[in-house]
């Protein structure tokens, strides 16, 4: 997709906005471990880790986090396959580098390998493994088509990639490794997750960004009716007891929030009150224990900021027990990457 337009792209993050908006951070003594964030910068809006440091470091008790691929850093030459270990190299350095600074960025990382290699990606995911230095947990290979919105959002990918025999191989190879598979798509995909969770019943597999309920393009006046197809296929992805969800991922512009619009940046509040129904769904079907709410950083940075966010997944999750939230925030990532748990 070099070169092409895309119609709904990432907003940038504008520091000045989002500054124009402090919240007090609400029960700064929960702790955290956020199981979604990214790296970059070949990108117009760096973020490395000083840049992340600094979201952490706005008040919440972030104790680690979760790097998710995102075609940072890959090699610029060798087999064409295994390029993008050179990401998990890149990541390795930075959480070797933020052991130093006293918090565990990155204690997991999740790279990219083709499935669509089927068999032969097995050399690419050891060579993850051999680069991740004990931190590398498994794979995303994204998903997300929509003709109504075509040319997608990055990633992008061929319609039915789920559906794919080869694709499938791969995913399976992928699992008898002991790795993770991140699904990535968008809503009116679900329905291809579900076939591909019934093909793998035992491949530990998490739905990124709530599933991607769309809002823009054809979606744009029909979020009632996004929201009741989404809200069903739900209930039938939980069946699934080897699915998760991450909670997050609200804030990109292919949701329809459009908050990067307003004159001022979003409150927890705000959005909390949008994004209820979604995630109170999702923890209802999945129970918090197969749940984990997600920042999504840099990409949500530019529609509210980390501090704000995380006030308003609190907010979400008030009326939780203090079991539930212990998974909601941590305890659920801990369980999926094989991470140590919380100090």
């Amino acid at each position: 997709m070099s070169g092409t337009r895309l119609p709904f792209p990432h907003p940038r993050v504008r520091p000045a906005w989002l500054g124009g908006l402090r919240e007090d951070i609400l029960d700064p003594d929960q702790p955290i471990i956020d199981p979604h964030h990214h790296l970059w910068h070949a990108r117009p809006d760096r973020y490395l880790l000083d840049d992340l440091a600094e979201d952490l470091e706005t008040g919440h008790d972030v104790r680690a986090t979760v790097f998710i691929q995102c075609g940072s850093a890959y090699r610029k030459d060798g087999q064409e396959e295994l390029r993008p270990v050179g990401e998990t190299e890149f990541v390795a350095t930075v959480a070797t580098a933020s052991e130093a600074r006293n918090f565990r960025a990155c204690a997991g990382i999740v790279g990219h390998a083709d499935c669509r290699l089927g068999d032969r990606i097995e050399p690419v995911l050891l060579a993850h493994v051999a680069a991740g230095g004990g931190r590398f947990k498994g794979i995303r290979h994204s998903a997300t088509y929509d003709a109504g919105i075509a040319p997608t959002a990055p990633p992008g990918a061929p319609p039915g990639l789920f559906l794919d025999p080869t694709f499938r191989a791969g995913v399976a190879r992928t699992g008898a490794l002991g790795l993770t598979f991140e699904a990535w798509c968008y809503h009116p995909q679900l329905p291809e997750l579900a076939d591909l969770l019934r093909a793998h019943p035992d491949q530990k597999i998490v739905l990124n960004h709530l599933g991607g309920p769309l809002g823009v393009g054809p979606y744009e006046t029909r979020r009632a009716e996004v929201f009741a197809q989404w809200s069903a296929t739900m209930q039938g992805l939980a069946k699934s007891p080897n699915l998760f969800i991450k909670l997050g991922g609200l804030a990109m512009n292919v949701n329809g929030f459009g908050y990067h619009h307003q004159p001022l940046p979003p409150g927890s509040g705000e959005m909390a009150t949008a994004w209820r129904p979604y995630m109170e769904t999702a923890i209802e079907a999945f129970g918090a224990a197969r749940c984990m709410f997600e920042s999504n950083f840099p990409v949500d940075k530019g529609m509210c900021a980390y501090p704000v966010l995380w006030n308003a997944f609190k907010r979400i999750a008030a009326g939780c027990s203090a079991t539930e939230k212990a998974d909601l925030f941590h305890a659920t990532a801990t369980r999926f990457y094989s991470l140590p748990p919380v100090g």
